[in-house]
């Protein structure tokens, strides 16, 4: 049984902040009704990649059994544009597909029947668009005053960029983290990785579960106004707080860190690798290490506060003397010497890490139409007695549209057909 087992949000965000957040109280035990649009959820279009099945080679005709083509040759349908999106996939998991289209009145009134049975409702519409739907917090609190209502836009609900649209790498360039990301010589760099919609889904679902304990205690909802800005503002951290101590705007470093040395990417003479050294003792570790103890008794390199003072002389010395051995061999004697120390791995290699396997972070879902799904797995898979866990696959668009219609607001299978036929509901249909 998951934490959060019998919690029913009702999920009309798309794209990342908020799928992200939904996902994760999904695989906590939550419920989640993804409503989708009858193109889907926009993330369903993003590639290449995608995720495509082969049809199985079909039946010769009688007496031309010899003129079948080499399987290979058979294309197999595809979900969306081309299959089903990697980009859709890593986000969507165990939630169940609604379609809805939100312009017609009955399915405005579909979504808020639905608000009515739900503990949770999460939206990233721009400020203001579901009023027109009737679907705003105003209008669903007054029909379940013990909704917690989770409104995630780029700007917020007040201030002046409150009406515009947010995204992730706009807002990185507003709140500050490219002008301090890439090569001190270099243009600003976005962090590759939607880093400010993770987060904001990560506040996001702490927010949800803070208001649901309240709640416990006050019976009522909530509205929860959070935005990106403030979110990637607040996650520069140190960086922003050393500006507020100094007045002193933080250069770009590359792979080094500002108030800590040495600390950052090494190349070895055959590859790079991470050395993060958090203490003096750790330092005079490494100079043992690498053999050279006069680096460690130079009195400017034995606190952290000098080694910054004199990075320009110190880490010159220690690239040039890194460069000199294999980087498997630094690996192993700074292990040894009990240096954090771990190699900069691609993609392929951080998947293969032991650890990796040993955390449960690679799972398979079974997927109806493409079988075996490879999926990344949680990182709240540890808890002692209700971890959190994949559910179900990331759903087929209005793959669950009848069951939920039917089992939560007790519509019989006539009524939705009919619905459909309308264009106000969408079913999964088979290929």
């Amino acid at each position: 049984m998951g934490a959060l087992d019998g919690l029913k949000v009702l999920d009309l965000s798309r794209i990342l902040a908020g799928p992200f957040c939904t996902q994760m109280l999904a695989d906590l035990g939550a419920e989640v009704w993804k409503i989708e649009p009858p193109r889907g959820d926009d993330t369903r279009s993003w590639g290449p990649p995608f995720l495509s099945k082969r049809l199985p080679p079909p039946s010769p005709p009688a007496g031309d059994e010899g003129n079948l083509a080499e399987p290979d040759e058979y294309v197999g349908w595809k979900l969306g544009p081309e299959g089903e999106s990697a980009y859709y996939l890593s986000c969507n998991r165990g939630k169940k597909s609604v379609v809805v289209n939100l312009k017609d009145p009955r399915g405005q009134h579909i979504v808020q029947e639905l608000a009515r049975q739900a503990d949770v409702l999460v939206e990233n519409y721009k400020t203001g668009d579901l009023a027109r739907y009737g679907l705003d917090y105003a209008r669903l609190s007054q029909l379940n005053p013990g909704l917690i209502y989770l409104s995630i836009t780029g700007y917020g609900q007040t201030g002046p960029r409150a009406s515009e649209p947010g995204y992730d790498v706009a807002v990185q360039g507003l709140c500050g983290i490219m002008s301090v990301t890439g090569e001190p010589e270099g243009p600003p760099m976005r962090v590759p990785v939607a880093w400010i919609d993770l987060m904001t889904g990560m506040h996001g679902a702490v927010a949800v579960l803070a208001a649901l304990q309240e709640r416990s205690r006050s019976g009522l909802g909530q509205h929860i106004d959070l935005a990106l800005f403030d979110v990637g503002l607040s996650a520069m951290v140190n960086l922003a707080q050393s500006y507020l101590v100094t007045g002193q705007l933080p250069e770009r470093l590359g792979n080094a860190h500002p108030q800590i040395v040495p600390y950052g990417a090494f190349r070895a003479a055959d590859d790079w690798f991470m050395l993060t050294i958090g203490n003096d003792e750790q330092y005079r570790r490494v100079c043992e290490a690498i053999g050279h103890p006069e680096l460690w008794e130079d009195a400017r390199f034995q606190s952290n506060a000098g080694r910054v003072t004199h990075r320009a002389e110190l880490v010159p010395r220690l690239e040039a003397i890194l460069r000199t051995r294999p980087r498997q061999e630094w690996l192993e004697r700074f292990s040894k010497a009990g240096v954090p120390v771990t190699p900069v791995n691609n993609l392929a290699e951080a998947l293969a890490e032991p650890q990796a396997q040993a955390r449960g972070m690679l799972q398979q879902v079974q997927h109806p139409w493409l079988g075996t799904v490879p999926l990344l797995g949680s990182p709240l898979a540890h808890f002692s007695r209700s971890p959190a866990q994949i559910q179900s696959h990331p759903p087929l668009l209005g793959e669950h549209t009848l069951e939920v219609l039917c089992t939560t607001l007790g519509l019989c299978p006539e009524e939705v057909i009919a619905l459909e036929a309308a264009g106000v509901v969408k079913t999964w249909q088979p290929p």
